[in-house]
């Protein structure tokens, strides 16, 4: 025994010399495992998720390589803050991963050019919010590693030291008649909550400076007591006691479940910001077409007019064109600039920093979305024989037809993929377990207990017995005190009041259930809508837009001979323009709304480093067959 004790002490100095580093690495340890170990369960497969930030980021490189301004060197990083009194990078920082955006960077200073891909990829390690929400995550599984000790066999020792001195009242000379006494104490013990609920603790107390120096001028005991408390009706079995353990499980679980389903949310505002900035380029590179075309019509007019080919007033009607269409021609251009600035902060990118759109990706979209589209115009439909009678067809309904049949399927994969909405019906399942423990909690209390202990001395020169070594336990003089509590269940108010609470929360959850199936269900019937809607708005702006381009081709040639209108050629060039950018914005309007429909659905598949795969919603019969009618 007396070699024991020294042994845990030393133990305990040993483990009490630990570095800030070596507890932060078991911590991120920790974290992770708990991640890989809920992500499994939740998602079925995981996926490292990293919060430290990379010792290079590109918006690092984008500050440096393109000299953009910066007030502070926080500005580029956590890793450029200088160190002062309160922070030193060098010493709380690991190695930090690496930045897989940064593969998009070439050097320089030319504007970095982007597709969508990238845009999301850039996103996944420099937006803010993500980050945010992966720190989140991760403190949360923190969180849960404390929840997880209740069950854990919990160690724990002190050290302390006290001196006091001694004056006899009685005696005059108070530099020699006093005493001085030191003690050192030292307390190793541990603490045991099982699942049932027995709880078992121990400790070894004794004075360790003396035990280490040997010194026998003061006294130095040992003890050692050990308490077993067992439940045997209320606060007894595993359901009961599990109960907090239980909860921060799940609540953990749908925080999981949660985070995929922000994944791909995510997804979809950056792919419509960055189609937001596509079509605003767009809208730009038309109305400079349009600008031109204004330009070299108002120049021929004027020519015409110098020939007397056409009126003067009918010139400076068009030089009048020239002019409103340069002003919206600068708009578009500021409009494009304001946009990429706000994408770029989306980003997570300064401002200032120069990247441009892909412009194949435009190119990609057109022929992803076009089969939708390109319809042949054939003649204007007079009605037949009566051109005074009027049949409107309503638009396809989800309540009727072959759109209800395909919104049906898309609203069973929805109850099938949508994990947050699994999350909705295993809440009830808490609810209904916490009743349980309110029932649990208006039983009696009957509670088996029992207390050991040994001393081998008391702390002092007096007390100390004749033949009794120093920290010496002995086994024949355990003292046990046996324990039986019983409360009866004869004033349970409170418990009574919180029974009748849970019995209405397991209520209230099921209409929370009914609530969120409902809710689920209205937005993926939305979704089909606006799928249904988009459709065929695309396709009315791709007619619109050939027609504006017949009428512009067909006034062009009348102005060549002289005969053309300037106010008619006029109207059909804005025509033009609008119909263009009509059709683009039917187009992303389309790709945004079938993005939603495949988030909305809980299809898409998102990494964390933000690649994601769709799926294929025709193959799952969601979305009809390109040229197959609705």
């Amino acid at each position: 025994m007396r070699r024991l004790l020294p042994i845990a002490a030393a133990a305990l100095l040993l483990a009490s010399c630990r570095s800030a580093s070596d507890y932060r690495r078991e911590a991120d340890e920790t974290g992770e495992a708990y991640l890989s170990e809920y992500q499994e369960k939740a998602v079925g497969r995981t996926e490292k998720i990293e919060i430290e930030t990379p010792a290079d980021t590109l918006r690092r490189r984008l500050m440096i390589d393109q000299n953009l301004y910066a007030n502070d060197p926080a500005s580029f990083g956590i890793r450029d803050v200088p160190t002062n009194l309160y922070w030193r990078a060098g010493d709380r920082l690991l190695e930090g991963g690496e930045d897989a955006s940064l593969s998009v960077w070439q050097g320089g200073t030319n504007a970095l050019e982007i597709g969508l891909v990238d845009a999301v990829r850039i996103a996944a390690y420099n937006s803010a919010d993500y980050k945010s929400q992966k720190e989140s995550l991760f403190q949360a599984a923190l969180a849960l590693d404390l929840a997880d000790d209740t069950f854990r066999t919990i160690f724990n020792g002190t050290l302390s030291a006290a001196s006091s001195v001694y004056r006899d009242p009685k005696e005059e000379d108070a530099v020699v008649n006093h005493a001085v006494t030191h003690n050192e104490t030292g307390r190793f013990g541990f603490n045991r909550k099982f699942r049932n609920g027995v709880r078992v603790t121990g400790s070894i107390m004794a004075n360790v400076a003396g035990m280490l120096t040997g010194d026998r001028k003061t006294a130095w005991g040992s003890s050692a007591d050990l308490s077993i408390s067992i439940p045997l009706l209320r606060g007894s079995g595993e359901l009961v006691n599990t109960e907090p353990l239980t909860q921060a499980q799940r609540s953990f679980i749908y925080q999981v479940r949660s985070f995929e389903q922000y994944k791909r949310s995510f997804i979809c505002q950056i792919e419509s910001a960055y189609l937001a900035l596509v079509l605003a380029k767009r809208q730009q590179q038309n109305q400079d077409e349009a600008f031109r075309r204004v330009i070299r019509s108002t120049r021929r007019s004027y020519r015409m007019a110098e020939a007397s080919r056409m009126s003067q007033s009918q010139f400076e009607q068009a030089h009048q064109s020239e002019l409103s269409s340069k002003a919206r021609w600068i708009a578009s251009c500021q409009s494009y600039e304001s946009t990429k600035d706000s994408f770029k902060m989306t980003l997570g990118l300064p401002p200032d920093a120069r990247i441009e759109p892909r412009e194949s990706d435009l190119a990609e979209l057109e022929k992803h979305v076009g089969r939708f589209a390109e319809l042949e115009l054939g003649p204007y439909d007079m009605g037949g024989d009566d051109p005074g009678k009027i049949v409107l067809d309503p638009p396809d309904s989800v309540d009727d037809g072959d759109l209800k049949r395909r919104t049906d399927i898309a609203i069973a994969i929805a109850f099938s993929n949508r994990l947050d909405f699994v999350s909705s019906r295993d809440r009830l399942e808490d609810a209904q377990r916490k009743l349980l423990v309110a029932e649990d909690a208006l039983r009696a209390e009957v509670t088996l207990g029992t207390g050991v202990s040994n001393f081998a001395d008391t702390v002092g020169p007096k007390s100390r017995r004749e033949g009794v070594r120093h920290g010496e336990l002995h086994p024949r003089e355990w003292q046990a005190n046996p324990l039986l509590t019983v409360d009866l269940p004869i004033e349970r108010r409170s418990e009574r009041n919180a029974y009748r609470s849970a019995l209405i929360n397991v209520e209230s959850a099921v209409r929370a259930y009914q609530r969120e199936e409902d809710a689920l269900k209205e937005t993926i019937r939305s979704d089909m809508r606006s799928m249904s809607q988009t459709k065929d708005n695309l396709q009315i702006q791709f007619i619109a837009m050939n027609l504006a381009e017949r009428r512009v081709r067909n006034q062009e040639i009348l102005l060549q001979a002289g005969r053309a209108d300037m106010t008619v050629m006029l109207e059909a060039q804005d025509s033009l323009v609008s119909a263009k950018n009509s059709l683009y914005s039917a187009m992303i309007s389309y790709k945004n709304q079938e993005l939603a429909l495949q988030r909305d659905l809980g299809l898409l598949n998102v990494s964390v480093n933000g690649t994601w795969q769709e799926a294929d919603l025709v193959a799952l019969g969601i979305l009809p067959k390109p040229g197959g009618g609705s």
